[in-house]
C-alpha cells in the first residue's frame, strides 16, 4: 500500500513540475514572438524537414513534424495510461469512474455548444467547435499541487479521470471529424500493421523495439492516409501487453520511461511552437472575434456548467456519491481548474485551422490562453478557500462532540 502511494505522490510531483515547465515554454513563446526574434522564431517553425526512404518521401515544415511527429509519442503515452487505468486503474471500476465520465460529458458537450452559439452562422468558424472540449492535466494538477496537502486524494483522482475521459473524447473527435481526403493505399498498410501488433501481443512478445518499428510503420500510413498520425500513438498503446508470462509489465516499463520524455520534452517543445503569438497586429476586432470569444467563454464558463452541472445533477438524484474528502465548493473548484484547456485546446485549433484562409482574422490561441488563465485562476482561488475551511471544520469538530 505505501509503495503504491509513493508512486501515486511521485507521479503527481512530477505532473505538477511538467506544468510549471509548460507555462514557462508557453511563456518564453510569447516573449520571443513579441520581440525581434519573432522573425527567427517564425524561419525555425517554417524550417523544411525531409525524410526520404526509395520512393517514400515526407516532407514538412517543422512545425507540422512537432504536431505530428512528437504529439504522437503524448498520444502514445495517453493510451498506455487509459489501457492501465481500464484494466487495473481507476476506470476498472464502474462505480467509481461514474462521475468523472459524467463531469467529462458535460464538459465536452456544453463548451462545444457555447463555441457553436457564438460561430453557428460561418461554416470556417465552426470548424473549432471541439477546441474549448479539452482539459491540459499537466497544468491543472500543477495548479492544483500549489495548494500542497490540504488537497484530498480523491480530488486528485476525480480531476485525473476527469481528464482521461476528457483524452478519450479529443481522440475520438480528432478520429472522426478532423480527417481529410482519404487514401485508400495507406489505409491498407495501417489495415496490415494493426493484426501484426495483434500478433505481437497475443504470442506475449515483450521486446519494445519490435512494436515500435510497426507503430512508425503504421505512423507513417496514418500521415499518407489523411487520418491524423497521432492516432498511431492511441492504436500502438492498446497492443502493448499489461502482464506477461514472466511476470514483466512492457506497459508500464514503457509509460514510465515515456512520461519524462512527454512531460519533459515534447510538451514543453509543443507549447513553445505553437504558443507564440504575435500581439503587435491585434486590435479590439480581433480579440472579439466570435472564435476566440466562443473559445474563452466556452473553457471558463463551459467547463464549470458542464461539469458542475451535470455532477449536481446525478448526486442529487442518487446516480452517484460526492467522493469521500469532497464537497459541492471543491467540485466546482474542480470544474473551473478542468477550464484548463492549454495543450489538446492548441493541438486541435491546429487540426480545425491548419488551412484556414481567414486566420488574419483571428487567432484561436487567444482565446485558449485567456480561456484557460481565467480558469486556473479561479479554480485555485475557490480551491484555496473551500480546502482551508474544510480543513478548519475537521480541527474545529472535536470541540462540539465532548462527550
Amino acid at each position: 500500500m505505501k509503495t503504491l502511494q509513493t508512486s501515486i505522490e511521485r507521479f503527481l510531483q512530477q505532473e505538477s513540475a511538467a506544468g510549471i515547465l509548460l507555462m514557462l515554454s508557453a511563456v518564453l513563446a510569447m516573449i520571443v514572438a513579441n520581440t525581434p526574434l519573432n522573425v527567427y522564431y517564425n524561419l525555425l517553425l517554417d524550417t523544411p524537414v525531409e525524410v526520404t526512404i526509395g520512393k517514400l518521401e515526407v516532407a514538412k515544415p517543422l512545425l507540422l513534424w512537432i504536431n505530428d511527429g512528437l504529439m504522437a509519442l503524448f498520444f502514445l503515452l495517453v493510451g498506455l495510461e487509459l489501457k492501465r487505468e481500464m484494466l487495473i486503474g481507476e476506470l476498472s471500476s464502474p462505480r467509481k469512474i461514474m462521475l468523472p465520465a459524467i463531469g467529462a460529458i458535460g464538459g465536452m458537450l456544453v463548451p462545444a455548444l457555447i463555441y457553436v452559439w457564438f460561430n453557428h452562422d460561418d461554416p470556417i468558424n465552426l470548424q473549432g467547435w471541439a477546441i474549448p472540449a479539452a482539459t491540459d492535466i499537466a497544468f491543472a494538477l500543477g495548479i492544483l499541487t500549489l495548494l500542497g496537502s490540504r488537497v484530498p486524494i480523491a480530488l486528485k483522482i476525480f480531476l485525473t479521470s476527469l481528464a482521461i475521459f476528457d483524452d478519450v473524447g479529443a481522440v475520438l473527435i480528432i478520429a472522426f471529424f478532423y480527417t481529410s481526403n482519404l487514401s485508400t493505399t495507406a489505409l491498407i498498410f495501417v489495415g496490415v500493421c494493426v493484426p501484426l501488433l495483434a500478433f505481437l501481443n497475443y504470442k506475449d512478445v515483450t521486446s519494445r523495439s519490435a512494436y515500435v518499428f510497426i507503430g512508425v510503420i503504421m505512423w507513417t500510413a496514418l500521415l499518407k492516409s489523411g487520418v491524423h498520425a497521432t492516432l498511431a500513438g492511441i492504436l500502438l498503446a492498446f497492443f502493448i501487453p499489461l502482464q506477461c508470462k514472466d511476470g514483466s509489465s512492457p506497459l508500464k516499463s514503457f509509460e514510465h520511461d515515456l512520461h519524462s520524455l512527454v512531460a519533459f520534452a515534447v510538451l514543453p517543445i509543443f507549447a513553445f511552437a505553437n504558443a507564440g503569438i504575435n500581439l503587435s497586429g491585434i486590435g479590439l476586432e480581433q480579440l472579439l472575434h466570435p472564435v476566440p470569444v466562443g473559445i474563452a467563454l466556452g473553457l471558463f464558463v463551459g467547463k464549470q456548467v458542464g461539469i458542475f452541472g451535470l455532477c449536481w445533477l446525478a448526486i442529487k438524484t442518487k446516480l452517484v456519491e460526492m467522493p469521500k474528502g469532497m464537497n459541492y465548493a471543491s467540485l466546482y473548484g474542480t470544474a473551473c481548474l478542468a477550464g484548463v484547456g492549454f495543450t489538446m485546446s492548441l493541438f486541435i485549433g491546429s487540426l480545425a485551422f491548419e488551412e484556414n484562409p481567414g486566420m488574419s482574422l483571428f487567432d484561436e490561441r487567444l482565446g485558449i490562453i485567456a480561456g484557460s488563465v481565467a480558469s486556473g485562476l479561479v479554480g485555485y482561488f475557490v480551491l484555496a478557500a473551500t480546502l482551508k475551511d474544510t480543513i478548519a471544520d475537521e480541527d474545529n469538530r472535536p470541540e462540539h462532540v465532548s462527550n
